[in-house]
């Protein structure tokens, strides 16, 4: 019996490029499909969870969104996995920068994910998971950065199950003492299941605000111009 379609995604096989753009927002996605894609073709809009698959230089690419935080991404980012064939998924968001080595709209590349979830929980494995991103995928990040003249930061980032924290304890300053860029909320789960999957992901990220500076942009540039890392991410596709 065919998993396809699933609760979540209703595209039919096939539907789905090797590889995935995966931004969180549904409006983002759609700003990529008709921006950059030639011939883009809804393929999946459950819950407004809008997916295309076009062609960018000759090459068959889909862009879907993921919504907001790991359950989330931890559904799409599965089922594109294990139902529809897909290889590697990059994850496309905006992230918020922990030092003052990052400007608003610098371009971060998670080698690896810290987090404060439980995703990982279900795996079983008794000690503390450390999801890496896909080398294979970082190189060939790095390298069209440099080739499109764009500068791209790799090091590790933080995913966060809250976006309003409550309470005294602030993680912050321990993540700043050692090292980790910025924080977002997805690339944990993504990566612990492309792990489980044997298949590739990456997390690029655009600075939206600093918790350093307390500068922050709008909605609007974050769905609309956030155009390198993307351009970066469709040249990898």
């Amino acid at each position: 019996m065919s998993n396809i379609p699933t609760p979540h995604i209703n595209a039919p096989e096939g539907a789905f490029a090797r590889t995935v753009l995966m931004p969180g927002d549904p409006l983002r996605s759609k700003f990529i499909a008709e921006t950059y894609l030639e011939n883009p073709v809804l393929v999946n809009n459950v819950r407004g969870v809008q997916g295309y698959t076009g062609e960018y230089k000759g090459k068959k690419v889909s862009v879907m969104a993921s919504g907001m935080g790991m359950p989330a991404i931890g559904i799409y980012s599965y089922e594109l996995f294990n139902y529809y064939g897909v290889e590697n998924i990059i994850r496309i968001g905006s992230a918020g920068a922990l030092t003052d080595k990052l400007k608003l709209r610098d371009v971060v590349a998670g080698m690896s994910a810290y987090t404060d979830s439980n995703y990982g929980e279900q795996f079983s494995f008794h000690g503390t998971l450390a999801p890496c991103c896909s080398y294979e995928l970082l190189k060939a990040a790095c390298d069209a950065a440099e080739k499109l003249g764009q500068r791209l930061v790799p090091g590790p980032i933080y995913s966060s199950d809250t976006f309003y924290g409550q309470g005294s304890y602030s993680a912050t300053p321990i993540l700043q003492q050692l090292g980790v860029m910025c924080v977002e909320m997805e690339a944990y789960a993504l990566y612990l299941n492309a792990a489980a999957a044997g298949k590739n992901a990456l997390a690029l990220l655009t600075i939206s605000d600093s918790l350093v500076t307390g500068e922050s942009l709008p909605a609007e540039d974050r769905q609309n111009t956030f155009t390198k890392m993307m351009e970066i991410a469709l040249e990898i596709a």
